[in-house]
């Protein structure tokens, strides 16, 4: 890791003074921190719509290069459509319009998970925000998991992120407790404070907000190579011009849709009028300075075992050891609900952990490139490269020869 981080910032200094126009720019006064690039104004209209006016019953048809070009929206009911169902009025819809099937992508609104996201970050929001501001980090931050998780605690994803800000089992490691008892990325404090450490890490290697925040879509490394290989740092430029298998619709649209949510967190009444917020549900904390039973814990803190688990959802219920430094949360009301309840820590935890898939880029060798740079270039280890390509030794890597390199 140490390694990679060193090759991240040797690769940054190519394109130094590119960022640092940016981040010059981003430090002004009574500026916004979040600039946007000439060029993405239609893709923020576009998910504004899809957060606030356009709900999970709707299939927008629209044009992923343009999304201000909206060619259809269909009322399908909120059950699932199949992909054969969604490519054939795709065929339909870009043989009516005389344009190519790919440009032609169909989005679920999301309206009604927007507001009962934001209805439920009321529970936590304020200290969510007072994590950013104690980092000197804009607290807008707070407002992006409008669109990873929509606030919700226990949201997963298909690939195995979890929580209110999706972060991967390997990445949540580096900032947080990621353990078979121990699970951080469930606590919207802890995770709170996690992605605080990643997004103030991203900027200062990046050198601006647009970069970061992609980053947290499409990681550090992959956002500097992206800027050394179109030689700018404007996200518009790398939208258009860098080329990789990885940098598809998502990450291309990630800062889009943050600028998006951004707008309506910061306007709740323009897109939701009316909307209440749930109850704050404060909580303190106490470090632990030693390894501490359950039992014990129950009682020191005077809390039931239900409270606990409620109060605590990184803890599972099988756990019976809480490691020092775990900041256990007590609520500042008793009488207020918990965070959660034990079902749901139960209903989760019983859940089938899903399997990363590896992903797999290739790399010609060039004269001058050893195994072990590659390896530094895309974070992999030697080992790891000389396996996924039936090599024995790194001295059998020959200019011109095309390596699968296992990410």
């Amino acid at each position: 890791m140490k390694q990679a981080r060193l090759w991240l910032l040797s690769l940054l200094l190519s394109v130094v003074s590119l960022a640092g126009d940016a981040t010059a720019q981003s430090n002004q006064p009574n500026q916004s921190p979040f600039p946007v690039p000439a060029g993405l104004e239609s893709s923020i209209e576009f998910w504004k719509k899809v957060f606030s006016e356009y709900g999970l019953a709707q299939l927008i048809y629209f044009d992923p290069l343009d999304p201000s070009r909206i060619y259809e929206v269909v009322d399908v009911g909120e059950d699932s459509r199949t992909n054969e169902y969604i490519n054939g009025e795709r065929s339909r819809i870009a043989a009516a319009n005389e344009v190519d099937i790919e440009r032609v992508k169909a989005q679920r609104g999301v309206k009604e998970r927007t507001a009962a996201g934001i209805k439920r970050s009321g529970r936590y929001i304020a200290q969510i925000q007072q994590i950013f501001r104690d980092r000197q980090l804009p607290v807008e931050l707070s407002f992006l998991p409008i669109v990873e998780s929509s606030y919700d605690i226990y949201a997963r994803s298909s690939v195995g992120a979890l929580g209110v800000w999706q972060f991967m089992p390997a990445t949540g490691r580096e900032y947080m407790r990621v353990t078979r008892d121990i699970d951080e990325r469930r606590d919207p404090l802890e995770s709170s404070r996690a992605a605080a450490a990643y997004l103030k890490q991203a900027y200062e290697y990046l050198g601006s907000w647009p970069l970061a925040i992609t980053s947290y879509n499409y990681g550090q490394a992959g956002m500097a190579r992206a800027v050394a290989e179109v030689g700018s740092s404007n996200l518009v430029d790398l939208i258009q011009r860098y080329n990789h298998q990885n940098w598809g619709f998502p990450p291309k649209h990630f800062y889009a849709e943050f600028l998006a949510a951004v707008e309506i967190g910061t306007n709740l009444e323009r897109y939701f009028p009316g909307l209440e917020l749930d109850r704050a549900a404060p909580m303190r904390e106490q470090e632990l300075t030693t390894n501490m039973s359950i039992a014990s814990l129950l009682n020191s803190t005077g809390l039931s075992r239900d409270e606990l688990f409620g109060w605590n959802p990184a803890i599972t219920p099988t756990t019976r050891i809480v490691p020092a430094g775990y900041r256990v949360k007590l609520p500042s009301d008793r009488t207020m609900e918990p965070l959660v309840t034990v079902v749901q820590v139960q209903q989760v935890t019983r859940q089938p952990q899903p399997k990363a898939q590896a992903q797999v880029v290739h790399h010609q060798v060039k004269r001058g490139e050893t195994l072990f740079l590659i390896a530094q270039r895309y974070g992999a280890s030697v080992n790891r490269i000389l396996q996924a390509n039936g090599l024995r030794h790194a001295r059998l890597v020959r200019v011109g020869t095309t390596l699968r390199i296992p990410t």
